[in-house]
């Protein structure tokens, strides 16, 4: 065995993956001492106040030693694993870190072009560790199931896309990898839902089990999410849960909001009838193939219409200078549940974006949060926020404010009910929204006349075409 030395070591330290974070709690390794690694490849995945992301390496070498194990909270600039850069052979690991047994390194060609990763530095081509690779390695966010952030309304499937060709590498991520390898599927016999032929995990899930996959359900306007199932706690009267990483600064920035600024809440009832036929006509329109569309993605466009005829309201309070900024951007925030906690992501410069533009927007903004990778960039820089409350089917609610923000409206479920139209009681499709906001720099006008406008487009959709 060929020794190292401590020159040819080199040790890669907890990088701040947002702004100003302090410290990040290790979720997976996804390496073992002994293990090949490249430049660029991903080695774990780190959850911190704002997320979970995945950190590649920024050298080639051997894993020598692995500083923490999993669930372990580590400050900023701590060494987390130790890299032998000789190309010399693993040392012989720590008692505490078994080695893997490692598989036989294949030669690698060097990429071509390299491509910035997601925490801003290294690269993102290279390829799960100890295989060679034939193309570029592409980081997209998986497909996924709607979240809180969605109302009623299927996501798009997938274009049929061709199995890799024979003798061909398929694209995946070292995660969707090492599943595959776990539940014995082979990738190159998958097609890939993923943008550019990427295959993602729910394609491995399907893979894994086709006959057993139930027939999706028919969808109602009321659909509901399914209810979770119930937890056995082996006769345990109490169980503690670590307030950590996500919820941790979730809980912290809604009490700061809630006790900092004055909270005033609006409710209306509308009938949105229209706009779900708008709906239904829209996923046939060709210029809309593809692409999540669903009552959210006109609900968000009647509220960027609102800004627009009330620019006042997309603003922000400075407490130290004793400001207030508005902003002439709208960067829409949507709130979306995940197993993680609530995060609200946002779409920056929402107001410029076309319907389509818009749609897409959604539709990425949905998957990545639900695959967990919603990125701590992302979730900066809101302006105004929508949460669905109406998903669970709630009617409504009191939403708090996003910390920063002046708004936050609240769409609640859409249901059938008895409504007087043209004169008439019929059967209508009736939500009731809720709009939040601080009322140092809203005043009862300012917010009366917003959340009147969204409601006024969603009554009569063809708004959106006169009052854009």
């Amino acid at each position: 065995m060929t020794t190292m030395t401590e020159a040819s070591v080199r040790e890669f330290k907890m990088p701040d993956v947002g702004e100003g974070l302090t410290e990040a709690e290790i979720l997976k390794w996804y390496v073992q001492p002994g293990d090949t690694v490249t430049d660029g490849q991903v080695v774990c995945e780190v959850e911190t106040a704002k997320a979970a992301v995945e950190l590649p390496i920024p050298y080639d070498g051997v894993v020598r030693e692995l500083r923490f194990p999993e669930g372990t909270t580590v400050d900023v600039g701590t060494a987390i694993i130790a890299v032998d850069i000789s190309g010399g052979a693993a040392s012989e690991p720590p008692a505490a870190q078994p080695a893997a047994e490692p598989e036989p390194v294949a030669e690698e060609a060097k990429p071509q072009a390299r491509q910035p990763v997601l925490v801003g530095y290294g690269v993102s081509t290279a390829s799960t560790k100890r295989r060679p690779r034939k193309g570029p390695e592409v980081t997209v966010p998986a497909p996924a199931q709607a979240i809180q952030a969605e109302l009623n309304g299927h996501a798009p499937a997938a274009p049929e896309t061709a199995p890799a060709a024979a003798g061909s590498r398929p694209l995946a991520k070292p995660p969707v990898r090492k599943l595959a390898k776990d539940l014995g599927v082979d990738l190159a016999a998958i097609v890939p839902s993923g943008p550019d032929g990427v295959i993602t995990r729910e394609d491995v899930h399907a893979a894994a089990a086709p006959a057993t996959a139930p027939a999706p359900a028919v969808e109602t306007p009321a659909a509901r999410p399914a209810p979770a199932p119930a937890v056995a706690y082996d006769g345990a009267r109490e169980t503690r849960v670590p307030v950590k990483g996500v919820r941790k600064a979730t809980a912290a920035a809604m009490v700061g909001s809630a006790f900092t600024a004055p909270h005033v809440t609006e409710f209306v009832t509308v009938d949105v009838t229209r706009t779900m036929k708008l709906v239904e006509e829209l996923k046939q329109d060709k210029e809309m193939q593809g692409l999540r569309v669903n009552p959210l993605l006109l609900i968000a466009k009647a509220l960027l219409v609102a800004i627009k005829r009330n620019p006042d309201v997309n603003a922000a309070w400075d407490e130290a200078n004793q400001e207030i900024v508005r902003k002439h951007y709208v960067n829409l925030g949507i709130a979306a549940a995940t197993p993680r906690g609530l995060i609200v992501p946002n779409i920056k410069d929402a107001d410029a974006k076309t319907l389509s533009q818009l749609a897409q927007a959604l539709g990425e903004l949905v998957s990545t949060a639900r695959e967990g990778k919603t990125s701590p960039a992302a979730m900066q820089g809101g302006t105004v926020t929508i949460t669905n409350v109406g998903v669970f089917g709630v009617d409504t609610g009191t939403p708090i404010l996003n910390p920063g923000e002046s708004a936050i409206l609240a769409v609640g479920a859409i249901k059938l009910q008895p409504w007087v139209h043209k004169g008439k009681v019929k059967p209508r499709q009736v939500t009731t929204l809720a709009l939040s906001f601080d009322h140092r720099l809203v005043d009862g006008e300012l917010g009366s006349r917003v959340l009147a406008d969204v409601a006024a487009i969603l009554e009569q959709p063809k708004r959106l075409i006169t009052w854009a």
